[in-house]
């Protein structure tokens, strides 16, 4: 077990746990909401520190990043554990755990970043679970990458706390975020949390306070995520908040875990919140899990021409000069991989 970075003691030895918005009190011998801290007399652990559920270099575009170091592969690690407990969730296995797996491989910080490199990755991203249920274990990973010229990417539901932000935002590249909806209603059915706008703020605290690169992606789930009222909120809240360049993906749900008697979303449905988007001010809509969908190419909003084809997890940089649009020079708000 590793001793948590983020945390305050409490009268008769309990403690506060502060690495994400539950801000949980945990008692002597209990975990919190996430099952990856717990509490041993007055002291909390990190339960999964180095412990890895899955691992895999991976092209950035899969995360989905699609104006950050496109064409890039990552080194691509997840753990257990999270803090939400979503009824669609794509990985349950490893998110809903009660507890570490007894046999997961142990890859320390410094054993990561020599696989990325040997895999000759470009970047490191902590994905497939939250990533902030083993922060200590991330951070410590980030800064051993930053020495090592590899970028670093959380994909993340966007509920860490401000003060864990704050202390990895220097060693950070990316945020992609999930903003699954714009109601109290379809947070608390979705996911069981309380408090989600916190999630909004944060976001947009990367990207001003620490210059992190953020996509958001909004899984569009039939019957519960659809109507115009949450999409045109979270479009309009993309382009207040982060900027008209912001890329939005509107991904396709695909039936699963407690949800799988949903139908799949008509392609209809995510072309309708593509046109939400585009009236709202955005530049960039992608739809996702539809591979050789026109909106997969990046164009200029500005001359029209392509600058970036893509099919599925494919990519041609076609016509960048840099972050700009080599054809008219617009800036396009791309994170370009120097160097090679």
């Amino acid at each position: 077990m590793h001793e948590a970075l983020l945390y305050g003691k409490l009268p008769h030895s309990v403690v506060r746990c502060h690495t994400c918005q539950w801000h949980c009190t945990i008692n002597p011998g209990k975990t919190g909401v996430c099952r990856m801290y717990r509490n041993e007399n007055g002291i909390l652990y990190s339960l999964n520190y180095a412990l890895v559920s899955s691992g895999a270099a991976d092209p950035i575009e899969k995360k989905p990043l699609f104006h950050f170091h496109p064409g890039t592969q990552v080194f691509s690690l997840g753990s257990w554990g999270c803090n939400f407990h979503c009824i669609d969730c794509q990985n349950w296995e490893i998110s809903i755990a009660e507890e570490v797996v007894a046999n997961s491989q142990k890859v320390s910080p410094e054993t990561a970043i020599g696989i990325a490199k040997r895999f000759q990755c470009q970047g490191i991203a902590w994905t497939y679970n939250e990533p902030s249920m083993w922060f200590e274990y991330t951070l410590d990973c980030a800064k051993l990458a930053k020495q090592e010229n590899l970028y670093t990417v959380y994909v993340t539901n966007g509920y860490l706390s401000q003060e864990a932000l704050d202390i990895i935002g220097p060693y950070l590249d990316a945020w992609r975020v999930d903003v699954k909806g714009f109601s109290d209603a379809l947070y608390h059915n979705l996911t069981k949390i309380t408090h989600w706008r916190g999630i909004l703020e944060v976001a947009q605290r990367a990207k001003t306070k620490w210059n992190m690169h953020v996509e958001v992606v909004t899984n569009i789930i039939p019957t519960m995520n659809d109507d115009d009222e949450q999409l045109q909120g979270i479009a309009v809240w993309i382009y207040k908040a982060l900027g008209e360049e912001t890329p939005w993906h509107v991904t396709r749900f695909h039936p699963s875990y407690q949800v799988a008697n949903l139908p799949a979303t008509p392609m209809v449905t995510l072309e309708h919140a593509y046109d939400i988007g585009r009236k709202a001010g955005l530049k960039f809509i992608y739809l996702g899990n539809v591979p050789g969908h026109i909106s997969e190419t990046t164009s200029c909003y500005n001359c029209g021409k392509p600058v970036v084809e893509r099919f599925g997890y494919q990519t041609r940089i076609i016509g960048l000069n840099d972050s700009c649009c080599q054809f008219c020079g617009t800036n396009l708000n791309f994170r370009i991989r120097r160097g090679g």
